[in-house]
C-alpha cells in the first residue's frame, strides 16, 4: 500500500475525483456519527475546498456532526433527545471494553447493536418520510453519494436517487460487506469478532473460528432486517440491505493492514488506512534533531 494512501485523506479526495466528480460535482453525503464521521469530515473540508459542491444530510440531534464552511448542512427532526442519544451511545461503547466469556459478550453485542440499530432505523425513517428535504434531494441532480454502510440509510437513498454509492468504512457487523463484495472471506485465514484469534491458526484454531462463525447468522437477522423492511416500504419493492450494498461503486476500506489482520480485497475495495482524524502538524520544537 502506498504511504500517501495510509496517511493523507487527500488521496481519498483524489480517488473520489476520480468518479467523475474533479470538474466541480455535487456530492450528496449521509453520514455516520460518533468516530465515523470524525473520520470523514476532514475529506469533505477538502473536496469542498477544491470547488466541489458537497451537502450533508444529518438528523438535528447527533454527537459530533456539526456545520462547516465548507460543505452545505440539510438537517432533519428525529424523536429523540441529545442525552437520549448520548447514553445509548456510552452505554453501547462500555461493554466493549468489558471482558468475560464469548456468550457474554455476545449477548451484550446483541443489545447493544440492537438499540443503536432502533436508533438508525427511526432516524432514516424521519429523513425518508421528510417530504420536503426529499423533494430538495431529487431535484438536485447530485453525481454521486458518499455514506458509511454500516448503517445503510445512505444505501436506501442512493437507490432511490439512482445515485452511484461510494462507501466510507472501517467494517459491517457480521461480515455483510464480504458478502455484498464477493470478497473472499476463508474462516481458515480471517479472523472473526470476538474470537481473538490472529491470522496464524493451528487446525483447531480454524475449527473454532468456523463456529465463531455461525453468530453470524443471527447478527444480521436482526442489525439489518428493520433497514430490509424499510427499504421495502420506501421503494415499494422487496429489497434486502445485502441487495442494496451489493450496488456499490467503490469501497474506501479505512483499514491498516499494520494494525488490522490482513485480508483479501476486491478490485474496487480501496484500502485507505490512517484516514481516521484530523491530522495536525507537530510544531518545530517537538521535533527530533536530525529528521
Amino acid at each position: 500500500m502506498a504511504p500517501g494512501l495510509r496517511t493523507s485523506p487527500r488521496a481519498v479526495v483524489l480517488l473520489l475525483s476520480l468518479l467523475g466528480l474533479a470538474a466541480a460535482g455535487k456530492l450528496l453525503v449521509v453520514p455516520v456519527d460518533g468516530s465515523h464521521w470524525l473520520s470523514m469530515q476532514e475529506v469533505l473540508d477538502i473536496l469542498g475546498q477544491k470547488g466541489h459542491e458537497v451537502v450533508v444530510v444529518a438528523p438535528e440531534v447527533t454527537m459530533h456532526i456539526k456545520p462547516s464552511e465548507n460543505f452545505l448542512m440539510k438537517r432533519y427532526s428525529v424523536p429523540y433527545t441529545q442525552e437520549d442519544l448520548k447514553q445509548e451511545f456510552q452505554a453501547f461503547f462500555h461493554f466493549s471494553f468489558e471482558q468475560g466469556s464469548f456468550l457474554e459478550r455476545f449477548v451484550k453485542a446483541y443489545k447493544g447493536i440492537k438499540r443503536i440499530t432502533n436508533f438508525g432505523v427511526t432516524s432514516c425513517q424521519h429523513l425518508l418520510q421528510n417530504k420536503e428535504l426529499m423533494r430538495y434531494l431529487e431535484e438536485s441532480k447530485f453525481d454521486a453519494l458518499l455514506t458509511d454502510p454500516v448503517i445503510p440509510c445512505g444505501a436506501i437513498l442512493a437507490e432511490h436517487l439512482s445515485l452511484p454509492s461510494v462507501y466510507f468504512l472501517r467494517g459491517v457487523p457480521c461480515g455483510l460487506d464480504f458478502e455484498a463484495t464477493q470478497c473472499p472471506n476463508p474462516p481458515s485465514y480471517v479472523p472473526r469478532a470476538f474470537s481473538q484469534l490472529t491470522d496464524h491458526m493451528s487446525f483447531l484454531q480454524r475449527v473454532k473460528n468456523l463456529l465463531f462463525d455461525t453468530q453470524n447468522l443471527f447478527l444480521c437477522d436482526f442489525a439489518f432486517e428493520p433497514f430490509s423492511k424499510l427499504a421495502s416500504e420506501f421503494l415499494k419493492r422487496d429489497v434486502t440491505v445485502l441487495d442494496l450494498l451489493r450496488k456499490g461503486s467503490v469501497w474506501l476500506l479505512r483499514l491498516e493492514f499494520v494494525l488490522d489482520y490482513p485480508r483479501p480485497l476486491m478490485p474496487n475495495i480501496i484500502p485507505i488506512g490512517g484516514v481516521n482524524c484530523a491530522h495536525k502538524e507537530l510544531p518545530q520544537a517537538a521535533v527530533p534533531s536530525g529528521f
